[in-house]
């Protein structure tokens, strides 16, 4: 049983994008509340599995190695912390995206 305390309550996720499935994000963004930094889609690992995963962009490798830090969500938890990401979601496996210094997505290209 996790003794995290999310930066939204239960109460105050709504039905914004129901039916994503399942992603993986970090606390940065549902304990400490901070917006998506970055975001990619990788190939679902079930019908359960939207392929999605959430990072602040601060997270560095050992914070995002321990299991305790990253916790599979659906993805309309996630769409709620951060409205943000709404208008990419349906961006196919593979869609890699930055927020940029003027706090907009921008889609990343391979080399990048």
């Amino acid at each position: 049983m996790s003794d995290k305390k999310f930066y939204l309550s239960k109460e105050q996720i709504a039905p914004l994008i129901p039916g994503m499935g399942g992603c993986l994000a970090t606390d940065r963004i549902t304990v400490d509340g901070q917006k998506v930094g970055y975001m990619y889609r990788d190939e679902p690992h079930n019908p359960l599995d939207s392929g999605w995963c959430f990072f602040a962009g601060d997270e560095d490798e050992a914070y995002t190695n321990n299991p305790e830090n990253v916790a599979v969500y659906d993805v309309n938890t996630i769409a709620n912390y951060d409205p943000d990401i709404m208008p990419f979601l349906h961006e196919g496996a593979g869609s890699r995206f930055e927020r940029d210094e003027n706090g907009c997505f921008r889609r990343l290209a391979d080399d990048e």
